[in-house]
């Protein structure tokens, strides 16, 4: 696929008290996807880019790499994850043949508990307009009055984002540093990332237009620890989130909670590179992801699979993302 010139908004991500408008922003319209877009960087996945990943699969061998959604996984914050069944069995018997069945209740968060994808209306930015309003402002330059309700976003749903079935490439890193896991809170720079790609054998030109990287921390090793996952783990920073947003991909991934180092190495900014990826160039976030297997089998590259559950206005998706190889 022919490579373009980078999308990426390279600024700092909290723009506050500069004037922009409607029509005209620091990062709207999109300037290959246009005004109005709500697909973001899943426009990359096309049939050609299904055809070219597919090609990828030798063995057919399948890599689960989404966690199992149960009580007692880490959760983030108050979030919540509550399954009920409302009788053993639910109904039944009924009919000649006594029929009987069972259903659940699920109480939880749509798409931010568990393995989760982050929608392009998750993050946004509180901003001043040149007619000195202030406005609540996401991808695409949406704005929190075209897309709020409490029924679910009316603008910039999940259910606008392609199946995303193309390349993946696995970036481990911990891999690259002889660790089990990298350490708290522990930057992972773009000299780390070259590094393990040529440690892997990947050439940077091997990433393309659409496809995912995921980066592995050595985290998923302490999913069992709810505690120790929770705290302050590694990720990227700005430096590499530029550096992801100039390969055109879809969409990031990882084996910790946010992708994202915690706290930004920057204690004034909150989560700058959501803010960066999703709001300003609608490059998607997959978290929570186990990737120990695909680092253990040292399969870097591979046919990637996620398709986010179309629920009207939510701004995730849980889901079942799978490598083959």
């Amino acid at each position: 696929m022919k490579k373009v010139l980078s999308i990426a908004v390279l600024l700092i991500p909290f723009i506050a008290l500069q004037g922009q408008s409607k029509e005209k922003g620091p990062w709207w319209p999109h300037p290959i996807w246009g005004e109005g877009d709500q697909a973001g960087a899943s426009n990359w996945i096309t049939p050609e880019k299904i055809v070219q990943s597919i090609k990828l699969v030798e063995t057919g061998k399948v890599y689960e790499l989404g966690q199992i959604y149960e009580a007692g996984m880490p959760l983030f914050g108050k979030r919540i994850y509550e399954m009920r069944s409302p009788g053993a069995p639910s109904g039944g018997p009924v009919g000649e043949n006594n029929l009987i069945f069972n259903e659940e209740l699920l109480i939880t968060e749509i798409g931010q508990v568990g393995t989760q994808f982050d929608g392009p209306g998750h993050v946004g930015a509180q901003m001043k307009f040149d007619d000195g309003s202030i406005k609540d402002v996401y991808y695409n330059g949406f704005t929190g009055e075209e897309i709020y309700d409490s029924a679910g976003l009316k603008k910039l749903g999940v259910e606008h984002i392609k199946p995303i079935i193309t390349k993946g490439f696995l970036i481990d890193i911990a891999g690259y540093k002889n660790l089990t896991v990298l350490p708290n809170s522990y930057e992972v720079t773009v000299e780390d990332v070259k590094g393990a790609l040529k440690k892997q054998g990947i050439k940077e030109s091997d990433i393309e237009n659409g496809d995912v990287i995921l980066f592995r921390f050595g985290w998923a090793t302490l999913w069992n620890t709810p505690e120790a996952y929770n705290k302050n783990p590694p990720g990227i920073g700005l430096e590499v989130a530029r550096w992801v947003v100039d390969k055109n991909v879809t969409m990031v991934g990882s084996d910790q909670f946010g992708t994202e180092v915690i706290p930004n190495s920057n204690s004034d900014l909150e989560a700058p590179v959501h803010q960066f990826l999703i709001a300003q160039n609608g490059v998607f976030n997959l978290e929570n992801l186990n990737l120990e297997e695909l680092a253990s089998d040292k399969t870097y590259n591979f046919l990637f699979i996620f398709t986010p559950i179309r629920f009207k206005g939510a701004t995730g998706s849980p889901g079942r993302p799978i490598a083959i190889k």
